[in-house]
């Protein structure tokens, strides 16, 4: 057992932090730009999102290395950069994050296994591999596999940390959109399709994160707890965003976040955060009702 469900069963409940690409976003990273490339240009930049989500109570505190495997950095130029990128992206979270869990982000591709895509299983499971052997070698506590929508590249990325480090705690995260036929991915994966293939691959928290505000995720809670017993791990958006004069505006406040917690909860998450929008400030409201829940 790892140091993620090692805390669980201590606190019952952990908060995770926000989304790095926003507030990266908001301090001058352009479209376009490489978020990893910042791991190395602007260090200090960095480490203060990590200080910032410690600060505002984060249990577990991701890392810049979202986009950091090799198929994604190519399109920036930089896939010889993988293992100074992420190394860099984990330290600089153990090193502003200190006493809380870091879990290394491994987001997906871009690409995808064949015969939808033209990649091979053999080389996603070295894309992945490659990124995440740095991020182990560089201290990452947990791994955590997120935003994903095929089935095969998540539980490529999951089997791939299993191998490099049996021990090591792995969450993955799917994104369900609201379809007629309930929640599925992009690539049509159901929560009972994902819950039942991302165990299988060897995850020890499952859940979802991205696509959704947390009103919704209330529902998608509660279906992935139809289908396992595993810790499930609920990161919303700050709402569905809109586009308010030229800028993209994310409309849950921290405290409407905040007013729901306890409805993920009872829907069945063991881990509540946030991704795109959410920031310190929704962190801080959250972790306040889940420190009431715990007592």
């Amino acid at each position: 057992m790892g140091i993620v469900l090692d805390t669980l069963r201590e606190k019952h409940l952990l908060v995770s932090d926000g989304i790095y690409g926003t507030i990266l976003h908001s301090i001058g990273l352009k479209g376009g730009d490489c978020a990893e490339e910042w791991n190395i240009s602007h260090p200090d930049e960095v480490r203060s999102i990590a200080a910032a989500f410690l600060q505002a109570g984060s249990d577990i505190v991701t890392t810049n290395t979202f986009g950091g495997s090799a198929l994604t950095l190519k399109r920036t130029g930089y896939q010889d950069k993988v293992a100074e990128f992420n190394e860099s992206g984990v330290r600089h979270s153990l090193e502003a994050a200190p006493g809380v869990i870091v879990a290394a982000s491994v987001g997906p591709t871009g690409e995808f296994i064949e015969p939808i895509g033209n990649v091979t299983y053999e080389q996603m499971d070295e894309v992945f591999s490659e990124q995440i052997a740095s991020m182990l070698h560089a201290g990452a506590m947990a791994i955590c596999v997120e935003t994903m929508t095929s089935i095969e590249e998540a539980t490529c990325a999951i089997r791939a940390a299993k191998k490099l480090d049996a021990s090591v705690d792995v969450l993955a995260t799917m994104t369900f959109d609201t379809t007629p036929k309930g929640y599925r991915t992009l690539m049509g994966v159901d929560p009972s399709r994902a819950a039942e293939a991302l165990v299988e691959a060897g995850a020890d928290v499952i859940g979802s994160n991205c696509g959704q505000g947390i009103d919704q995720m209330i529902s998608v809670a509660a279906e992935l707890r139809k289908y396992t017993d595993k810790p499930i791990a609920i990161q919303p958006n700050a709402g569905i965003p809109a586009l308010v004069q030229g800028k993209v505006v994310f409309p849950s406040s921290p405290e409407y976040m905040a007013s729901r917690v306890r409805d993920i909860v009872d829907a069945g998450a063991n881990i509540i955060g946030g991704c795109c929008g959410v920031t310190p400030k929704h962190i801080k409201k959250m972790k306040a009702v889940v420190d009431e829940l715990r007592n």
